[in-house]
């Protein structure tokens, strides 16, 4: 891992380069390796073509830091800033930028996390069970072609029918004891079978134990994918080693942790789930992680564009 010097020392730029081209140089467009100098821009930044795709590209193409203008010590602010979960205003007020700016970098570093995410995988004794938030339409107003499925909530009044419903949207989470979590939308109201295939399927390691409640759905599901499952009774805390602790104090500082924001939108809930589970849960130290996040969100492949981010579905259920 670069220090602190280091990295200001060889700047943006040169940070970006030494990270993605550590093991030969490789087109940030097409992925291939035929890569070649191609003179300098005015400013002095080296340009490069890909010998394959014949695009031609800088290093910090095809980045979440493409197209800013910022220096090193203004993205590792914005960093240490999310390691500390600010909102996206007293954000945008400690690094001089505006906080249209701190919303769109908030969701660019969130998606390149989704990357990192994609690949943990679940080992040992696996606890899990879901938990669920309230549909929120934030974000879409601006949108003259959305119409909202349901009457408005006025502010002071009851927003939501009692129980579980399609007012609810339901989040499958599992946690393992090395720190490893996952944690993503599925669907609205009660979940099945097909919801946990299409939440966990592939990311549990042979020879786990699942851990949760006495559900239906989870038989089904540890049937189908022959995995040891051990259920609890309603009130009974421990079975031997097997206990759902874990994922019950997950699910109280998930909570906590989304209050801070009085209100997430539920088509970014996904990322928010994301940054939770990385700041929150990860044993890694804060420091360890902001390195982490740093090094892994303005290196990746950028997925999200501002128009891309605005667009996205009100409700991100999973097919």
């Amino acid at each position: 891992m670069l220090s602190s010097g280091k990295v200001k020392a060889l700047g943006l730029e040169g940070f970006i380069t030494d990270e993605r081209f550590a093991n030969g140089r490789v087109c940030p467009i097409c992925g291939c390796i035929h890569i070649v100098r191609n003179g300098k821009r005015k400013d002095g930044t080296q340009r490069y073509i890909c010998k394959d795709c014949g695009k031609s590209f800088v290093i910090k193409t095809n980045s979440i830091v493409s197209g800013t203008k910022r220096d090193i010590d203004t993205w590792k602010t914005y960093i240490d800033c999310m390691m500390n979960g600010l909102s996206v205003r007293k954000t945008a007020d400690i690094c001089g930028i505006h906080r249209n700016t701190s919303f769109v970098w908030r969701h660019k570093i969130l998606d390149a996390l989704q990357n990192m995410a994609s690949s943990v995988n679940l080992d040992g004794i696996i606890e899990a069970d879901e938990t669920f938030f309230p549909v929120s339409y934030k974000g879409n107003w601006k949108h003259s072609i959305f119409a909202i499925p349901r009457k408005a909530h006025k502010r002071g009044k009851s927003t939501h029918i009692r129980g579980l419903s399609h007012e609810q949207v339901c989040v499958p989470c599992a946690v393992d004891r090395n720190g490893h979590s996952i944690s993503k939308i599925t669907n609205l109201g009660r979940v099945s079978t097909k919801d946990l295939y299409n939440a966990y399927n592939g990311r549990f390691k042979k020879g786990s134990t699942i851990c949760t409640d006495k559900m239906n759905s989870y038989i089904r599901f540890a049937n189908k994918n022959c995995i040891d499952l051990v259920q609890l009774k309603t009130g009974k805390a421990k079975k031997g080693i097997y206990h759902i602790q874990h994922i019950n104090s997950y699910h109280s500082e998930l909570k906590q942790f989304m209050r801070g924001f009085k209100g997430v939108s539920t088509k970014y809930l996904n990322n928010y789930l994301i940054w939770n589970n990385f700041v929150k849960y990860a044993k890694e130290t804060s420091k360890e992680k902001a390195n982490i996040m740093f090094k892994f969100t303005t290196t990746t492949p950028k997925s999200l564009t501002k128009r891309q981010l605005s667009k996205r579905p009100s409700i991100p259920l999973v097919a």
